[in-house]
């Protein structure tokens, strides 16, 4: 079997992404899972696609296990870690927003792997993002 996930576009726009993200977990976990795909959001309205995310805030509910988000690359870069068993809202927005410095081979897209995950934890993730745009 498999950890019962799922993801879901809560907002998709010229400025920001929002996206929800759950796992039921059957003891297996998620490795580098990608989360969000920068390729498959939105355009802005000069045409521009999305070449990345910084990360805004995240509202989380984890259960027995710990989520790790990375910045996808050739070697991944841990960007931030949400607890077990904890319930809590991170506010990056001061400062304009975590923003990804993973170097080579950076893609844009942010992924998650989870640890010490046992079958019945759980974790639901909601994170705002502020989209990039490559220069024209």
């Amino acid at each position: 079997m498999a950890d019962l996930v799922a993801s879901q576009t809560l907002l998709d726009g010229e400025r920001l992404f929002i996206g929800k993200f759950t796992n039921i977990s059957d003891g297996t976990g998620e490795t580098a899972a990608v989360k969000i795909n920068v390729s498959t959001l939105s355009v802005n309205a000069y045409g521009r696609a999305c070449n990345g995310v910084k990360i805004n805030k995240i509202w989380s509910t984890t259960h027995g296990m710990e989520v790790r988000i990375l910045w996808d690359a050739t070697t991944d870069l841990f960007t931030w870690m949400i607890p077990q068993n904890s319930n809590y809202l991170m506010d990056f927005s001061s400062f304009g927003g975590l923003q990804n410095n993973a170097g080579a081979g950076s893609n844009g897209n942010l992924l998650f792997t989870t640890l010490d995950a046992s079958a019945g934890d759980m974790y639901s993730i909601v994170i705002e993002c502020i989209k990039t745009y490559a220069d024209a």
